[in-house]
């Protein structure tokens, strides 16, 4: 996972609306970073500090701590202080100001004494002396990968390493290596790390990294005495970006030889880093995707798209071969998340019982033994299911490993039953050449068919979104004729017993005070409204309090229907503007409870995926539907659903939260019609 001292910028996205303009574009490129500063404070606080704010300084002075060789208490009170107040879901000022905020686990007392001071001053103690007590360049060194802030500072102390560039050098000159703890690997590992950012490399999009891990998935289980293969990882888990590659193997011991040598041989290996009698470390290049079968996850247009978009990326990834007993261990220990994996350890220790990538014994009979040789000792698991019977827990899905409740959920059987992809029905945002997509009404229409949906809904731009100069929305005056068109359509395929229809929306842009445009008899007209916020310089140039406070006055407008990619982000390519979603989605609750329709989206292009998986639930709590919408640009774009299916799972929706599972004539009930 790149860290916070780096920061990645995407190539050929449309500038104002984030849309990719070409789908062989580089996964991403490094822009340097030289440092961290102390956000200013506002000038018309409290709060002088907003939470996305303090939530950044805490999770920048844990690395800065590190980097100083602090006390790993102190180093992990940030971390957790972080980790918290991103979670909090109620008004930070106001827990300030009642005196709550050392009652909020994960926060003690002299950071809740910080925290204070710098949402009801702005200052922020002494940490302006740590933030200039660190060498820029150090924050860069953390960025490479398997490189963390321990390590940073002993070669910063012992051999005055303070850049990457000094670290380039220290290790083509053999410098690393001398080091207590180092040694040759670690030294070429650092160097290959250079390397990996120097080439795009470290996360991709999830679609990127899925289409490269099924490949090798299907390939690596069509060879002879596999009996098994399975993605692990953060690709199981379906995290928004995906790291390395993780592919867990079941074979005999006898075949481990024969089946190492099978994958070296595979096609799309741009270089092999390192093998041994049970891993294979490699770089995937394009031709592994070249006549892999995916269809058996993926179906086949989705695949056709996201070899396309693949482009002439690399990813790394690691296949681990293990006998068919220690499958279930090894695929649950590299699916992860690590958070996860530590509560999942601690339940083992409970019971007398030791889990690892190994098996699951009991610490008494396995006594000094470790490795394979403890797992002789292992209780019987076919798979992962039995793992967590033994442990006094229902199976957890792989998307909701990332301990944000599921352990608590498996213990009292209270895990929901997520949403599939077969269960959408269709979608209400989508464009066509009527603003800036690339198909027709009819040709999108005849896609969500083939797909077996019961409706589509359009939802081209507002008449005031321009690029380079060129209006790119419908003018309000071009609104009746889109809509005579859908009215013939629809008339059609009711008149010839098909059960479809189109939906006649605006993507309406949000303006900078929190209107919307076009006039209102203009969105009255119509049957849904997405608001979106697309002129982003105005809002990232403001803090999250007014950012708020305009979506917010937006929301409440009563033709608006889904807020449309709720922060305006782009996956590696630049950060959403600052927001307290957590208000805005506890004021879309209220107006739902008072019978309007509010929803948000999941905007399931794989370069948004925004809604934020960890703010799903909480949407949910609220009573705020949420809509998985691909704002697809062309046809193709519509099989982009599944991805926010994948995002919608992990932030534990069922098909009941999700505004698209309704059939067409129970939307037409809600929209109204």
């Amino acid at each position: 996972m790149f860290p916070i001292g780096c920061a990645f910028v995407s190539l050929g996205f449309n500038a104002a609306d984030g849309h990719p303009q070409g789908l062989s574009t580089p996964v991403g490129y490094m822009v340097k970073v030289k440092g961290w500063s102390l956000p200013r404070p506002r000038s018309t606080g409290p709060p002088f500090q907003t939470k996305s704010s303090v939530v950044a300084v805490m999770e920048q002075v844990g690395v800065l701590l590190e980097l100083d060789g602090a006390n790993v208490f102190r180093v992990r009170a940030y971390q957790n202080a972080s980790r918290a107040l991103a979670s909090m879901e109620e008004d930070l000022l106001s827990v300030v100001q009642d005196g709550r905020l050392v009652e909020v686990k994960g926060i003690g007392k002299g950071i809740s004494g910080l925290v204070t001071e710098a949402v009801m001053e702005g200052t922020w103690g002494d940490l302006p002396q740590l933030y200039a007590k660190i060498p820029p360049g150090l924050i860069e060194i953390v960025g490479i990968p398997g490189l963390g802030p321990k390590r940073a500072r002993v070669m910063y102390e012992e051999l005055g390493v303070d850049s990457v560039e000094s670290l380039k050098i220290a290790c083509e000159m053999g410098h690393v290596a001398p080091l207590s703890g180092f040694g040759e690997k670690s030294q070429q590992k650092y160097l290959e790390g250079i390397e990996l950012l120097r080439r795009y490399q470290g996360r991709s999009r999830m679609d990127v990294g899925l289409m490269f891990g099924r490949a090798l998935e299907a390939r690596v289980a069509a060879i002879p005495g596999v009996s098994r293969a399975q993605l692990a990882g953060s690709a199981r888990r379906r995290r928004e970006t995906i790291g390395d590659l993780d592919i867990v193997v079941a074979a005999e011991p006898a075949d481990h030889e024969a089946v190492v040598k099978a994958i070296l041989s595979l096609p799309g290996i741009a270089e092999v880093k390192g093998s041994g009698e049970s891993k294979v470390s490699l770089i995937l290049e394009q031709d592994m995707l070249s006549g892999a079968d995916t269809s058996g996850s993926i179906d086949a247009k989705l695949a056709e798209s996201m070899m396309e978009r693949s482009g002439d990326a690399t990813i790394d990834a690691q296949v681990r071969i293990v006998p068919p007993a220690t499958f279930p261990f090894t695929l649950a220990y590299f699916t992860g998340s690590k958070e996860h994996n530590i509560r999942m350890r601690q339940l083992a220790i409970d019971r007398g019982l030791r889990l690892n990538e190994f098996g699951l014994f009991s610490e008494k009979e396995a006594g000094d033994a470790i490795g394979m040789e403890a797992a002789k000792y292992t209780l019987e698991c076919a798979d992962e299911k039995d793992i967590y019977r033994h442990l006094g827990l229902d199976w957890v899905p792989p998307e909701m490993r990332e301990d944000t409740g599921e352990i608590e959920a498996a213990q009292s059987s209270s895990l929901p039953n997520l949403i599939q992809p077969e269960q959408i029905r269709g979608a209400l945002h989508n464009h066509t050449v009527a603003s800036d997509g690339v198909n027709t009404l009819e040709e999108m229409a005849a896609a969500a068919q083939e797909l077996g949906w019961e409706y589509l809904g359009i939802a081209d731009h507002s008449e005031i979104l321009n690029i380079g100069g060129r209006q790119i929305g419908i003018p309000a005056d071009g609104i009746p004729v889109q809509a005579e068109m859908i009215r013939a359509l629809n008339e059609s395929w009711a008149d010839s017993g098909d059960d479809f229809r189109i939906f006649h929306g605006s993507e309406c842009d949000i303006l900078v005070d929190g209107g919307l445009d076009y006039p209102d008899k203009t969105r009255q007209s119509m049957s849904h409204i997405v608001g979106s916020v697309h002129a982003l310089g105005s809002w990232r140039n403001r803090d999250e309090i007014e950012n708020t406070e305009a979506l917010i006055r937006a929301i409440e407008n009563p033709t608006f229907t889904i807020l449309g990619h709720p922060t305006g982000r782009i996956l590696q390519g630049r950060e959403g503007f600052p927001v307290d979603m957590h208000a805005v989605l506890r004021r879309m609750g209220e107006l739902n409870s008072e019978g309007e329709l509010k929803a948000v989206e999941i905007n399931a292009s794989p370069y948004r995926l925004d809604l934020d998986w960890r703010l799903c639930n909480y949407a949910k709590q609220q009573g705020v539907p949420v809509c998985i919408n691909p704002d697809a640009h062309g046809t193709e774009g519509l099989a982009d659903v599944w991805y926010g299916v994948q995002i919608a799972r992990k932030g534990w929706l069922e098909a009941a939260d999700v505004l698209n599972t309704k059939t067409g004539s129970e939307m037409e009930d809600l929209l109204g019609l």
